[in-house]
């Protein structure tokens, strides 16, 4: 195998893209930190107990697995960042009040998650913890709208759903793993007769209620829908009167409902939420609230998020320009040398580009576009347009 192949689903990225990805991350990186969210760097690697711990598991087989040289223990390489971030709050900051943290940076999946995915994705997140109201799960929900948006990310849809409304209906159900497994698969896939032999040995209610998730889907009128058919418990009226709240308060984005997507059901808590553009078949950001994913950091609180893939967001954002700069002469000009180069830095200090052309260059094609170039004029080095 030639020595430039990489593994499958891994891939460079190249200049033109990188720029991108790079202005793109530092927008989002403001974006939040507008909000209030502080930056956060989790490490990499960690111990597996660690990375695996709690709600974590559901990442054992996203997780690429290696032995510590040092201690001998067994590693992991992250495949989400949520939670080492809960991990954070819980021991390093330890705040009594509300904590908001962000971050940016590579997670790998020992498979992609869907096909031509990659498996680095660049995982950019916000979470804030500590408040159980409806309020930090409508923030959470804005700043992911205004971080696609700073994307110029056009016609976004806001998918809403709530991960209380399975359990409720479940309450008191014998269900096994494995059947438990079959029927978010009947759900997600909203297969009725899988579902009608899955449950078949049911309570009515129980059912009935599944059966009914299966068509309760469209716009924010099937909450009212939901409010109707489905019985009449706690948790489902919890739920449904918040998924009400939120669509009301979503400003510039279409809202519709799926009450049977149960993707992340052992991980979300409440209410969760997609984001999805035209033509692009995945949600580009995901969140919800996940109240128990630091129980196993002993500190057991409310918490919402979202994270979405900057290298999948690059694909579909606006096309960026390419960066102006000045293109000068080599700075060993002979005897001008040394007021060639105290041009070129004082440009440089002024937040411009300069590219030198080395000798013989000239014709270089690069990833700036040089409008201007620094030029000799009465024995001075002046700005001119190339």
């Amino acid at each position: 195998m030639s020595a430039w192949v990489l593994p499958d689903h891994i891939a460079d990225v190249l200049p033109s893209e990188a720029r991108h990805i790079e202005e793109l991350r530092r927008e989002l990186l403001d974006t939040a930190r507008g909000y209030g969210y502080e930056l956060v760097m989790p490490p990499l690697l960690e111990h597996l107990e660690s990375l695996l711990t709690g709600t974590g598991e559901a990442l054992d087989l996203q997780t690429f697995k290696l032995v510590d040289q040092l201690s001998g223990r067994m590693m992991g390489l992250r495949a989400d960042s949520t939670p080492q971030v809960a991990r954070i709050d819980a021991h390093l900051l330890n705040r009594p009040g509300v904590t908001r943290l962000c971050y940016c940076g590579p997670v790998l999946h020992t498979r992609p998650g869907r096909p031509y995915a990659t498996r680095e994705p660049l995982q950019f997140g916000a979470e804030i913890y500590g408040h159980a109201g409806g309020e930090a799960d409508l923030e959470a929900l804005m700043l992911a709208l205004d971080c696609l948006r700073a994307a110029q990310v056009e016609s976004l849809t806001v998918d809403l759903a709530d991960a209380r409304i399975v359990r409720a209906l479940l309450a008191g159900v014998p269900v096994e793993a494995g059947v438990l497994a079959r029927l978010h698969g009947a759900l997600a896939t909203k297969d009725a007769s899988e579902l009608a032999a899955i449950t078949r040995n049911f309570p009515a209610p129980a059912r009935e209620g599944l059966a009914a998730l299966l068509g309760l889907y469209g716009d924010a009128k099937v909450l009212h829908e939901a409010q109707r058919v489905l019985p009449d418990a706690p948790a489902v009226r919890d739920a449904l009167a918040q998924l009400k709240w939120l669509a009301a308060h979503v400003d510039g984005a279409r809202v519709s409902v799926d009450l049977a997507d149960l993707r992340g059901y052992a991980y979300y808590t409440g209410a969760r939420f997609g984001i999805y553009t035209p033509g692009v078949s995945d949600a580009l950001a995901r969140g919800g609230r996940y109240d128990e994913v630091g129980a196993v950091f002993g500190r057991n609180r409310p918490a919402v998020g979202f994270s979405l893939d900057m290298k999948e967001l690059v694909g579909v954002a606006a096309a960026r320009p390419r960066r102006a700069a000045v293109r000068a002469p080599w700075l060993d000009t002979g005897a001008d040398a040394a007021s060639l180069r105290a041009a070129v830095a004082a440009l440089r200090r002024q937040g411009e580009i300069v590219v030198c052309v080395l000798p013989g260059h000239e014709s270089d094609v690069d990833e700036f576009h040089c409008d201007r170039e620094l030029a000799q004029q009465a024995g001075r080095w002046v700005v001119r347009a190339a």
